[in-house]
């Protein structure tokens, strides 16, 4: 996987859901695809214990996706070579009443990565221009000020939510955070597929739920929200990539692919050099050690 070109999948100028790919394998098998992420993933935890030491980044990585689209098995697979004191995941439902006290960003906000460190979003900041958006309603139980009903919730404030996504962006780039959003880019027919599966099989039935049908009926106003709030905050500083998620194997390795790609290109990261009085006396702590 040598040649391929991991920034085809970033989102540069504006695109269309609809012309992208949701299906591709790089014509290997599932065994091959599962040792290609056990080869990237090797090297992810490598740098992560490197951006450890350095502590100067953190790294957010934002998942997106219809329900079904991996997001859950996706972060274990990748990220199992961490070190555990070095990545944190964090799964945003719905807001909690302390959460509704403060305004949409705080929880995510708090959430962000300490330098040194990865932090995982499973869902995001954006599904406050998401599933907000599709179900407006939800708005109201944010107490916001000029905000009292349905209608008052127009293109102008949905844009204003758009600029001040960018602006919480661009303020945690600029402080060190490096984001990388990616969005499980999933077909109708494959849901369907791994809803059935959720049905089928015992041992997958509690994560099935009849708001999975309620909310499946209303996926094409969900796909006209992800293709807006993309080329809306698709970013030099932090950038969407768009991932096609019917092979979950595959998903993984672009991700993983990707991520490395890009922070390995980060050449100031670097474990720091010990003390110049600790590294002259390394003998004696040695011989010191070995007297023991």
């Amino acid at each position: 996987m040598k040649d391929q070109n991991w920034n085809s999948y970033r989102v540069d100028a504006p695109i269309k859901l609809s012309e992208r790919s949701t299906s591709f394998d790089f014509g290997l098998s599932n065994d091959d695809l599962k040792d290609e992420l056990k080869s990237i993933r090797r090297k992810l935890g490598k740098f992560q214990d490197t951006l450890y030491a350095h502590g100067k980044y953190g790294v957010l990585i934002c998942l997106q996706g219809m329900d079904t689209a991996g997001k859950d098995s996706l972060i274990r697979e990748v990220f199992k070579d961490f070190n555990v004191r070095g990545v944190e995941v964090h799964s945003f439902k719905v807001p909690t009443e302390k959460e509704l006290k403060h305004d949409y960003l705080w929880r995510h906000y708090i959430a962000l990565p300490e330098r040194g460190k990865f932090s995982v979003f499973n869902r995001t900041h954006y599904e406050n221009v998401l599933v907000t958006k599709v179900h407006p309603e939800y708005i109201l139980g944010e107490n916001i000020p000029g905000i009292d009903s349905v209608e008052s919730i127009n293109e102008e404030f949905w844009e204003r939510r758009y600029r001040q996504i960018n602006d919480f962006e661009r303020h945690v780039a600029e402080n060190g955070t490096l984001i990388f959003k990616f969005y499980l880019h999933l077909s109708k027919e494959e849901q369907r597929k791994r809803l059935l599966r959720r049905i089928h099989l015992k041992e997958k039935n509690w994560k099935f739920s009849p708001g999975d049908l309620k909310e499946r009926k209303l996926w094409d106003n969900y796909q006209e929200c992800y293709e807006e709030a993309i080329n809306k905050t698709s970013n030099s500083n932090a950038p969407w990539y768009v991932i096609p998620a019917d092979n979950k194997k595959a998903a993984r390795c672009i991700v993983a692919h990707i991520l490395f790609d890009a922070l390995k290109k980060y050449k100031d990261i670097d474990e720091p050099e010990l003390d110049d009085k600790i590294k002259a006396n390394l003998d004696s702590f040695k011989k010191e050690l070995e007297k023991e």
